[in-house]
């Protein structure tokens, strides 16, 4: 059973709110004591999976919860898939608009850095219906 569990909604589009999500979970983390470096690679999962969310998806969930063992992030976005994950996941490749990249986002960097951040990382994605990321982040 949980000690956290809440699930935060994230709108297309939303650069005004862009962040706050990610912000809320490092807050509830940093009440719980969790330790800094393990801190460190959940906000940066968080804030790549949120912005991904914002920049990329029709708008989406973002599940986290907390146990004992450990932190969970599960993302779930309503499209519009991504049709090949072997490119997605390569450093510097992105399918950000040109608008999105002059405010400093769409890097190509996110999904990487979200693998490598999390102890277990796993994404799965159908081209129009979605994509779900599951991230896992080990306490002990």
């Amino acid at each position: 059973m949980p000690l956290i569990a809440e699930v935060f909604e994230v709108k297309k589009d939303d650069f005004v709110s862009a962040g706050e999500v990610s912000a809320k979970i490092k807050r509830t983390l940093k009440k719980l004591g969790v330790d800094s470096a393990v801190l460190r690679r959940i906000s940066v999962c968080s804030y790549e999976v949120e912005l991904n969310l914002v920049i990329h998806s029709l708008g989406g969930t973002i599940d986290f919860s907390v146990d004992q063992d450990g932190v969970t992030l599960l993302v779930k976005d309503c499209g519009p898939g991504i049709p090949d994950l072997n490119l997605a996941m390569r450093e510097g490749w992105s399918t950000a608009p040109e608008s999105v990249r002059t405010m400093g986002f769409g890097a190509g960097m996110g999904l990487p850095n979200m693998k490598r951040n999390a102890d277990e990382f796993d994404i799965q994605s159908t081209v129009g219906v979605g994509t779900e990321i599951l991230m896992k982040f080990h306490l002990k």
